[in-house]
């Protein structure tokens, strides 16, 4: 039996176009829905959703018979946590808050076992190896894992080149909502300012050799990202896709 092959981390290398979407609700059955609807990649939010080990496994395991690939946001950085995302099956992930080449450092750690890292081993108890099924998973698993992480805070802006430069880091994604806050335009993700610092940073990401992602859900602006570098976009999220949707159908007949 085979790694799955990671396609998402293919098309990062190559600098094709991925169009994403978070799944925030939680909830494997809309998961499910989301993959069927022809997104590239479909972000497990752990940080801001209400997702657990249980629930996280659950979405994988929905998205597992569909072409979409499946990227999950823990929390927060701890090792024990990562180490249990990845034996679920998990190979692509999306870390917060980074803003220090050392934190990235302990997250590529994190992901790769000794001598080059940290993480766990106990493949013949994890779905990630298929319970023992693939052969040599050991030798092969770092070359199928895929880490991104995300710029969201002025440490990190200052630091982006450093970070960027990390070996093992296979993208950069800005977060312009966080961005905003930290540059005092808290609600205002579009704001000039922060637009501005998205513009400085992805080409700075590219001229790293990595891989740029931003979140924008405005069709020309995505273009004008894309022409300074960015490849991987998140451009919605299922929890606000329902809410406009529902506010939609209802203001049809509010009159």
């Amino acid at each position: 039996m085979n790694l799955p092959e990671n396609t998402f981390k293919q098309a990062l290398r190559a600098g094709r176009r991925q169009l994403g979407a978070f799944l925030a609700l939680g909830d494997a059955h809309a998961a499910e829905l989301m993959a069927s609807s022809g997104f590239d990649w479909l972000l497990i939010d752990c940080e801001h959703g209400p997702n657990d080990l249980p629930s996280a496994l659950a979405q994988v395991q929905a998205l597992a018979g569909y072409p979409v690939q499946a990227v999950l946001r823990p929390s927060d950085h701890d090792a024990a946590r990562i180490k249990q995302y990845l034996d679920l099956g998990v190979q692509n992930l999306l870390a917060p808050m980074v803003d220090s080449a050392a934190q990235a450092q302990a997250l590529v750690a994190a992901m790769r076992y000794p001598p080059r890292g940290i993480r766990g081993v106990g493949a013949g108890m994890a779905r990630a190896a298929r319970w023992g099924n693939v052969a040599n998973y050991y030798a092969q698993a770092e070359s199928e894992l895929c880490l991104a992480v995300q710029i969201e805070t002025l440490a990190g802006l200052e630091n982006l080149d450093a970070i960027a430069a990390v070996d093992g880091v296979d993208g950069v994604f800005l977060g312009p909502a966080d961005l905003a806050a930290a540059l005092g335009h808290l609600g205002e993700p579009m704001h000039a300012q922060v637009r501005a610092a998205v513009e400085q940073a992805l080409p700075r990401i590219r001229a790293a050799g990595k891989a740029a992602g931003v979140y924008c859900a405005e069709p020309d602006l995505a273009s004008n990202y894309a022409a300074l570098g960015a490849s991987f976009f998140l451009i919605a999220a299922d929890a606000i896709l329902l809410r406009t949707a529902a506010a939609a159908a209802l203001g049809r007949f509010a009159g």
